[in-house]
């Protein structure tokens, strides 16, 4: 499968700025077997599930990862991005940084008026940098100072600045454990009141965790996609989701993937019998079509970007050539695209 396949044109005009109200979000529902596309409302999607069947959630919470510091004795301003932990007694960091030409091993950057300093010890990418964090206090103390320092990591293709607003809403109702540089973006439209109504109607919740990272939105740079190699995320799947699942799969009932990142997690813990196992790890599982799904037999989506490693995995859950004419439907009929856009139920 080549890059150029996944290649369209969006009006840029269709990505959404802003989020729609909670549960108040455009429903595109696919059914696959059928070809049938509906046009509905995200509350309709109870209508869609019955007694037994399963939502898988991501449970990931998203942390204000982006935070502005200043280098010493220049002063300049420097976007710092943390990508990931790397050793929580040392203080050691993943990171973007921006710009980049500025920053090299041995600087030290400031925040604000507060204690956190940080000092840049090794390269890793053009931009990347691993850094350690001066700071004296506990893991709790310092990840406090990050959230009042950090800003909220919207994508950069928003592009607007962000808002106090985006701290919650750019967070799932469920989001529980902390971990996640972007949000899993399906489950925005979940109220807790649209929960309930599901769990009383008998539809199960089956908790996992992956902690989305930026290599969720990074650019494919190959036309090859076997080439491609995508960033390794933490995830983990509880015993008890995994018997939830498991028992619906055994009663044929459906187990509806909450976003792609519940996707991938689901399809990275896969037994000889095709059901889920129960898992904390790592994963760099990158699907694109075509592929053989084991557990999900449903998938509640976003609509992505071109050339995104998200709409590559939403082809391969719904069909490649199916999906094309999906998409350009959806573009006809301008639904709202990217993190805070509208949802697609694939069936």
């Amino acid at each position: 499968m080549k890059l150029s396949e996944f290649r369209f044109d969006l009006p840029e005009s269709l990505i959404a700025k802003y989020p729609a109200e909670r549960g108040e979000a455009r429903l595109m529902v696919v059914h696959r077997k059928t070809k049938q596309i509906e046009h509905k409302m995200f509350s309709d999607l109870l209508s869609y599930f019955d007694d037994g069947d399963v939502m898988v959630i991501n449970n990931t919470k998203v942390f204000p990862a982006r935070l502005y510091g200043n280098k010493e004795k220049t002063g300049a301003k420097i976007e710092v991005f943390l990508l990931r932990e790397l050793n929580r007694e040392m203080k050691l960091w993943d990171v973007l940084v921006d710009p980049a030409r500025k920053i090299r091993v041995g600087n030290k950057l400031y925040f604000g008026d507060s204690d956190l300093v940080a000092e840049v010890i090794d390269n890793t990418t053009s931009r990347g940098r691993t850094i350690r964090f001066l700071f004296d206090g506990s893991h709790e103390e310092f990840m406090k100072a990050v959230d009042e320092l950090g800003e909220t990591p919207l994508p950069r293709e928003i592009k607007r600045e962000t808002e106090d607003a985006d701290r919650e809403r750019y967070q799932t109702v469920f989001a529980q454990h902390v971990g996640a540089v972007a949000a899993p973006t399906a489950g925005l439209h979940f109220t807790k009141a649209m929960m309930k109504r599901m769990e009383i109607k008998g539809v199960h919740f089956a908790p996992i965790t992956l902690h989305v990272g930026l290599g969720t939105f990074r650019q494919v740079d190959v036309e090859d996609l076997t080439k491609h190699k995508t960033d390794s995320e933490n995830y983990k799947i509880p015993a008890e989701s995994a018997t939830i699942v498991n028992t619906a799969l055994d009663a044929g009932k459906r187990v509806c993937a909450i976003g792609t990142t519940s996707l991938k997690a689901l399809e990275s813990s896969v037994s000889a019998n095709s059901r889920l196992k129960p898992v904390e790890g790592w994963t760099d599982r990158f699907i694109f079509p075509p592929y053989d799904f084991k557990i999900a037999n449903s998938l509640l989506t976003s609509f992505h970007l071109p050339e995104s490693i998200l709409i590559m995995m939403a082809g391969a859950f719904g069909g490649h050539e199916f999906m094309k004419d999906v998409y350009q439907v959806a573009i006809k009929e301008k639904y709202r695209f990217f993190s805070y856009g509208d949802a697609m139920l694939i069936i």
